[in-house]
This record gives structure tokens, C-alpha cells and sequence, in this order.
């Protein structure tokens, strides 16, 4: 049994990772995976793995701050994304609440607001989107650096206005803050990022070990998407304070991206998140993503094991990837 650490955040659209391993999935392929602890945010999860304390972390746009300081990382397939379209984010919502007089459904209300996101995370990304959707730039709010754990807290004593977050924050925000209101859940504003994540110095030299590690996970992916309910028991055993009701609820919306397959379409994804960033001001410079997606490992799964995404949209001939692909803008 090969020996694997791997890392995850405390999100509903990680748990591919614990269903594999508790599923035996990763057993089946001779894998001895063990998860390291659930991080608040992939920030925290990419310092872990430069720590040493992990070899495979679950991560989005945490990944690119962390590029262009220096780590030498390669995505090696989604966790949680759209191979087979461009726009993808419905695990993803703006709440706010009842007396900060935003709108349902009207970003433009959002202007002068406290809003809570995680800088250099996805909803981060989700936030500036909508402003950007609602012809607002981030100095006409107030963005405020927030873990999502924290974020319902901060609503309900009225510390922020709103927030941005991936589930289970937003439905858990729902059911605990009386009068929380939904403002928009997704809209396909951006495409999700959310990647399986080594160093290119541990990934050279485990490919075998990584084909198996995605085609465990793989199949734990389709496992979740036949079987939410079971998949969102699983959840309330990894993600703290979990409930089983919100779960199921959440895990609606996260198998409509339980995508592990890669297409031109995520290597788009991860150039655009770099462009806005880059043009709010976000980022000082962007890299080229080419450099930093390795998807021969999860090509080879699609290949020998075209059965375990049969259940999912064909991807598009015009985003469809071989080995040795390079994206252009």
C-alpha cells in the first residue's frame, strides 16, 4: 500500500476526498491515504503543504497567490469545477442581512456595503465578480477578510452586511441568522476553480501514484453524485458542526460541480481568475498557466476508466484536451 497524505478544506465540495477513503476507493487502487486535518481556507491548506504536513491538497484560487510567491505547484485535476461548460459557481452565494438593505437580486444595492469574503480564495474571486456584474469596483464597498466559519457570526452581530462564501456558510447563514436573505446564488459570474494541488517536485516523481489517487477519487465522485444523501452523511463527519439537514442541502448544489475531469475550459478558468485579479489590482503579475497545470494524470483516468464519468455532460470537441495541450488566451 502506497502511503499518501492529502489535505482538504472545510467545505462541502471537498468531500470527494473522505468518500473515497472511507468508501475504499483509494484501497482499491493500493492506496493508504490519510486526510490531513479540514483548513478553514485553501491558503491555510497550501501552507500545510509547504510545511510538509501534506502531499495533496484540495485548492482553487489560493493557488495562484501562491505561484507568483514563489511555490512551484501544479494543478493535477478539478475537485470541483466544469469540464464540460464555462461558467460554473452554484456552490456559491452572496447573503446578507434583512436590515442591511440589500436587494434580492439586485447587486447594484450592494454599493456602500460591509461585505465579508476570504481574500485570495474563491469567494473572494465571487465577490468581485458580482460587483464587477453589477458595475461597481471594490472601493465603492467594503470588503472585509473573513473565514467563512466566522461569517455567519459576523452577520448575525451585524459586523458585515453581506458575505460571499462556498457552501455549507451560506445555507447554514439561512437557518441561523433570523431574516438572512439570499442575494443571488451563482449566476455563472466566474468558472469555479478548485484543484487537486502537489508541488512539481513531489508530482514528477509519483505519477503512478497520482493516476491512482485520481482515479480513487474518481470514482468517489460518481459515488456522491448517485447518492447525495449518503454523500452529505459523510460530509457531516469532516466538515465541524455540520448538520445532516444543511448538508443535503448543500450537496445539491455541489454535485452539479463534482467534476474531476479537465478541459480547456479550467485552464480558461484559471487564466480569467488571474485577469480580473490582475486588472482590479489585485495581483501585480499573472503566470503563464500552461506551466502549471499538469494534465496527463487525470487524461490517463478519463482514458482507462471512461466509465466512472459516463453520468456527466460529454465534454465539447472545441474544449475536449490530449497530453501536451497549451491553452492560448
Amino acid at each position: 500500500m502506497i502511503k499518501i497524505k492529502a489535505g482538504m478544506v472545510s467545505a462541502i465540495d471537498q468531500i470527494g476526498l473522505p468518500i473515497a477513503l472511507e468508501r475504499g476507493f483509494f484501497e482499491k487502487y493500493g492506496l493508504d491515504v490519510e486526510i490531513v486535518r479540514p483548513y478553514a481556507t485553501g491558503v491555510d491548506a497550501l501552507n500545510a503543504l509547504q510545511a510538509g504536513e501534506s502531499q495533496i491538497v484540495q485548492v482553487g484560487v489560493p493557488m495562484i497567490g501562491a505561484v507568483l510567491r514563489g511555490m512551484d505547484l501544479v494543478a493535477l485535476a478539478n475537485y470541483s469545477g466544469n469540464a464540460a461548460k464555462a461558467g460554473s459557481d452554484t456552490t456559491m452565494a452572496l447573503i446578507a442581512s434583512e436590515a442591511s438593505g440589500i436587494r434580492k437580486g439586485d447587486l447594484s444595492s450592494l454599493k456602500g456595503k460591509r461585505i465579508a469574503a476570504s481574500f485570495g480564495t474563491i469567494n473572494h474571486l465571487y465577490a468581485l465578480a458580482l460587483l464587477e456584474k453589477a458595475g461597481l469596483t471594490p472601493a465603492e464597498v467594503t470588503l472585509i477578510n473573513t473565514p467563512p466559519p466566522d461569517m455567519t457570526v459576523a452577520l448575525l452581530s451585524k459586523g458585515i452586511d453581506a458575505f460571499a462564501a462556498w457552501d455549507p456558510w451560506p445555507i447554514v447563514a439561512l437557518r441561523d441568522v433570523p431574516g438572512a436573505v439570499e442575494i443571488v446564488r451563482g449566476g455563472d459570474v466566474i468558472s469555479y476553480l478548485g484543484f487537486n494541488v502537489a508541488t512539481r517536485e513531489w508530482a514528477t516523481k509519483n505519477g503512478d501514484t497520482i493516476v491512482k489517487f485520481l482515479a480513487g477519487l474518481s470514482e468517489a465522485d460518481q459515488w456522491m453524485r448517485k447518492n447525495p444523501k449518503r454523500a452529505a452523511q459523510v460530509a457531516t463527519r469532516w466538515v465541524p458542526g455540520l448538520k445532516q439537514e444543511v448538508a443535503e442541502a448543500a450537496m445539491e448544489f455541489n454535485i452539479q460541480q463534482a467534476d474531476r475531469r479537465l478541459s480547456a475550459n479550467n485552464y480558461r478558468a484559471l487564466w480569467s481568475a488571474q485577469d480580473r485579479l490582475h486588472r482590479l489590482g489585485f495581483l501585480k503579475e499573472t503566470f503563464d498557466v500552461n506551466k502549471h497545470i499538469e494534465s496527463s494524470y487525470i487524461l490517463k483516468v478519463m482514458a482507462d476508466h471512461p466509465d466512472l464519468f459516463s453520468d456527466l455532460p460529454p465534454i465539447p470537441a472545441d474544449v475536449a484536451i490530449k497530453p501536451g495541450y497549451v491553452f492560448k488566451s
